[in-house]
C-alpha cells in the first residue's frame, strides 16, 4: 500500500454504497435474521456502478477509506471483494465481533478519530442516521441513494448494531 498519509481522506461505506446487497436482504427478512447467511453471502453482491466509480475518482485527490458496520470477521471476505472489483486499495475499519452500538456511534467514533490527524474530505454512506450524525459533526456527507432502500438492513443497522 502507498503511503498517503499527506492525502485527505475520502471515506466509503461498503453495503448498499459499493456493494448491492438487495440479493442477501432476504436472510434479515425472517425471525430470527440469520445473520451468518447475510454475511456469508457478501462475497458475490454485485458492485454498485455509482458508488464504484465515486471511489475510484475519489482515488485521485484522496487516500480511501473503508468504512463498514461488517463485523471483523468478514474482513478476508470484504479484501477480496474490494480487490476483485477494482477499488482503491485502502484501510478498512470495522465493526469489532460483539460490538453491537448503532452503526451511527460506531462509524462517528472512527471518523472522529480519522479527522485527528487528517483531514476527512467526505463520507459517503447510504445510512441516513449515520449521515444526519456525521453532518452535525461537521462532516462533509455524500447520500449514498443510489441502492434500493431496504428497511429490514435499516433495522439492523440501528436497532441491532449487526452491520
Amino acid at each position: 500500500m502507498t503511503d498517503d498519509s499527506g492525502r485527505p481522506l475520502a471515506v466509503f461505506d461498503l453495503d448498499n454504497t459499493l456493494a448491492d446487497t438487495a440479493h442477501r436482504q432476504r436472510f434479515l427478512e425472517c425471525r430470527p435474521r440469520d445473520w451468518d447467511a447475510f454475511f456469508a453471502a457478501a462475497p458475490a453482491d454485485p458492485p454498485l456502478a455509482e458508488g464504484v466509480r465515486r471511489a475510484r475518482d475519489s482515488a485521485g485527490e484522496c487516500e480511501v477509506v473503508y468504512l463498514t458496520g461488517r463485523p471483523e470477521r468478514c474482513r478476508r471476505d470484504t479484501l477480496d471483494w474490494l480487490a476483485a472489483h477494482g477499488l482503491p486499495e485502502g484501510r478498512v475499519f470495522m465493526r469489532r465481533d460483539g460490538d453491537r452500538r448503532p452503526a451511527r456511534r460506531t462509524k462517528l467514533e472512527i471518523l472522529r478519530r480519522l479527522a485527528r490527524d487528517r483531514e476527512v474530505r467526505v463520507l459517503v454512506d447510504d445510512d441516513l442516521l449515520v449521515c444526519e450524525d456525521a453532518e452535525q459533526a461537521g462532516f462533509r456527507v455524500l447520500r449514498a441513494r443510489w441502492a434500493t432502500p431496504s428497511a429490514a438492513l435499516e433495522a439492523a443497522q440501528e436497532g441491532e448494531g449487526r452491520t
